[in-house]
């Protein structure tokens, strides 16, 4: 075989090599869903808190909902604890807020929530999470209108200004 004929058969195997891990990979996302989730219906979470109560998303439809995903070993999860604490207190008659632990053991979820004592509650997904929301690392907040709608998504430690503006967003 010539060299000439060797660079252009290398260059063809290149060339569907690529393609068909950019076929892949559009079929295949990493996030699946994580982009969207806006404006459509929340998928529904069931937690059990650490009294063993069950919450479901869905039985707290009709009043704006922040969904909360945490982990008791993620730092920037106990940097925005004592604000959503705060806010939760505050506004917590008009205003549902859901803390679901994940990627987390049970004992350290316990032993965090018994030094936090969140005002609202917390607890691991039963069932997992949906997919849809596509968290892959806490913290991350899903802020959901009372029709259900997820209506913003905020990425990382949320901080009082974005709280209060993503929580505007939901008609609160």
């Amino acid at each position: 075989m010539s060299p000439r004929t060797l660079a252009w058969t290398a260059g063809a195997v290149v060339t569907v090599v690529l393609l068909a891990a950019l076929g892949w990979g559009l079929a295949h996302p990493k996030n699946v869903g994580s982009g969207q989730i806006l404006g459509r219906a929340a998928p529904q979470i069931v937690i059990r808190t650490m009294t063993g109560q069950k919450v479901s998303l869905d039985g707290l439809r009709g009043r704006p909902v922040v969904l909360n995903f945490w982990a008791s070993w993620c730092v920037a999860c106990r940097t925005e604890d004592p604000i959503l604490s705060r806010l939760a207190q505050q506004i917590g008659s008009r205003v549902a807020f859901l803390g679901v632990d994940i990627q987390d053991t049970p004992g350290a979820a316990q032993a965090y929530e018994a030094d936090q004592h969140a005002p609202y509650p917390v607890g691991p997904p039963l069932g997992g999470v949906p997919k849809l929301y596509g968290v892959d690392a806490p913290p991350q907040t899903f802020f959901i209108n009372p029709g259900g709608a997820v209506v913003a998504r905020f990425m990382g430690p949320i901080d009082q200004v974005s709280l209060s503006r993503y929580l505007s967003l939901t008609g609160a």
